[in-house]
């Protein structure tokens, strides 16, 4: 069931989509802040956002039905790293600092606590890309490291920080009957 308010609308990801994705990292100051190359084609997308894996949950935020978001959250498949999961984010550029990217990642972080049971989610964002490390504080992401010269961008290296929010094992609301 979609997650709605008056505007906005966060739901899972379906072929009709895809062209909007697109879209949104066709834009140079989204792509900028990614590891991907410019001007990806709509098959480009197709191909990436065509798994059905469990593992991979793949979220969009929409306006009046124009896609102006998208999060995918991934299970890491390693039997010793599935307790963990990573994610990337893009909002379009006119939505940018309207609680867009809150949005996403609330829906995205309710889904790897309660239904994937993720014990730790990490990423790694530009190291000057001030907006998004202030995204993930608010959500509990802390920095865990600094990578020097990860990316190149606009022909200049950059680095990039290692976050990671840790959750706490879960509790059971089971009640267990004395006989």
């Amino acid at each position: 069931m979609p997650v709605t308010d008056a505007v906005i609308t966060i739901e899972r990801l379906n072929d009709s989509h895809i062209d909007g994705v697109a879209a949104i990292y066709r834009d140079s100051e989204v792509t900028r802040q990614t590891t991907q190359l410019p001007f990806p084609s709509v098959e480009i997308w197709r191909k990436r956002l065509a798994s059905d894996s469990e593992r991979l949950v793949q979220l969009v935020a929409l306006h009046e039905g124009t896609v102006i978001g998208n999060l995918g959250l991934e299970q890491f498949s390693r039997i010793r790293r599935s307790h963990a999961g990573t994610f990337g984010l893009g909002v379009a550029l006119a939505w940018q600092g309207k609680g867009i990217g809150s949005k996403l990642l609330a829906a995205a972080l309710d889904i790897a606590d309660n239904w994937m049971n993720l014990h730790r989610v990490e990423l790694t964002v530009y190291a000057d890309n001030e907006a998004a490390i202030g995204l993930y504080r608010k959500f509990g992401f802390e920095t865990e490291g600094l990578f020097h010269d990860y990316a190149v961008r606009d022909g200049v290296w950059v680095d990039v920080l290692s976050m990671a929010r840790l959750r706490r094992a879960p509790t059971s609301n089971r009640t267990i009957s004395q006989a």
